[in-house]
């Protein structure tokens, strides 16, 4: 298994190949001397943690590229409990609900390393500020050379009847391994990959609403402001149902091993399995 961060930088090196309108900045401010680079005509791809591009340098993101609408790409690593050792100093909870909110901003969140190589191609396609999520822990390989990728969609890549799993990142892989678990319990899930958070994908997300008695959103993110708000919004207003939210219950974590984290924070393939029986009881009045 790679790291995402590991995947991102393979990646760099294969597109440096094809093209020459890129150059990387790799510092935990580099905002504003990213929005200079792109008037001069090239493409930059600013990367530092999560935790200092969502919050140190938000003001320089926010007017220096976002206002500007300048071509700039920000590609954020040690995301969530996924940061794990490195403990909640660093852990960015909070990193979603801050750059979806910025006008002229896309949020990307690729769900392995394939899917990453396939985004970053066409994010570089994409004129305008993109806020991508990687991440520092070795992540298990979900798709192929084949996946496409599309900004703006979400898909589906698990088919069910019964629930929803909607899930972006990390927590992709734990959704399809919750499903498996669902299946020896006579669930059926279907499982939702969410890349892309900002603009997100209404149509395909309304229709699971419709499909599916109950929905069930996964992240590794605070509760406030990330998938499970973005996923909220949309169905309040298009088509009302319940959804059981799994992500971080508004606290700080601490430092320890991700795998572990995520069992006591409950974000682990088992609590969700756990949160979808949970939402299905709610929506059968049971």
């Amino acid at each position: 298994m790679k790291t995402m961060r590991e995947a991102f930088g393979l990646v760099l090196v294969e597109l440096a190949k094809k093209r020459d309108d890129f150059v990387v900045l790799d510092a935990d401010v580099a905002g504003g001397t990213g929005a200079g680079l792109t008037s001069s005509g090239l493409i930059p791809i600013v990367t530092a943690y999560a935790i200092f591009l969502s919050m140190r340098a938000i003001e320089q993101i926010r007017n220096s590229v976002a206002y500007p609408n300048f071509n700039v790409k920000i590609v954020a690593s040690h995301l969530g409990l996924d940061v794990g050792p490195d403990g909640p100093t660093h852990q960015a909870i909070e990193d979603l609900a801050i750059l979806r909110a910025i006008p002229n901003m896309k949020v990307v969140a690729p769900a392995d390393p394939f899917e990453l190589k396939k985004a970053m191609e066409v994010i570089l396609e994409n004129y305008g500020p993109i806020y991508v999520r990687t991440g520092r822990s070795p992540i298990p390989e979900i798709f192929n050379d084949n996946i496409e990728f599309e900004l703006g969609k979400a898909k589906v890549i698990r088919d069910g009847s019964d629930v929803s799993i909607i899930a972006v990142g990390v927590m992709v892989h734990r959704a399809l391994e919750a499903a498996e678990i669902l299946s020896t319990k006579n669930i059926s899930a279907q499982v939702i990959n969410v890349s892309t958070i900002k603009p997100i994908d209404k149509n395909l997300i309304i229709e699971s609403a419709k499909k599916t008695k109950c929905i069930v959103t996964a992240e590794d993110h605070n509760i406030f402001g990330g998938l499970f708000g973005a996923i909220s919004e949309v169905l309040a207003v298009n088509y009302p149902t319940y959804i059981e939210p799994v992500a971080l219950n508004d606290q700080f974590a601490e430092s320890g091993d991700p795998i572990e984290l995520s069992k006591k924070y409950h974000s682990d393939s088992i609590s969700i399995a756990d949160a979808d029986q949970k939402g299905l009881k709610k929506r059968l009045g049971l």
